[in-house]
């Protein structure tokens, strides 16, 4: 993983951000850059407890 993630550069922006339940979080990032495809969008679904992150899935 160490070699891939230094084999492409890119940029990435928060393009949006939502509550999805009561404790339940959606940050959705774009990726843009040299890498296959060149672009995608990375949603960061997560849940909060006790004001750390206790399940984090990053999905296309």
């Amino acid at each position: 993983m160490t070699r891939t993630a230094g084999e492409y550069t890119y940029t990435t922006e928060l393009i949006g951000a939502q509550q999805a339940g009561a404790d339940r979080y959606v940050a959705t990032h774009r990726l843009e850059g040299d890498f296959p495809g060149g672009v995608v969008d990375l949603h960061y679904r997560f849940r909060l407890g006790g004001g750390l992150i206790e399940d984090l899935r990053i999905e296309p």
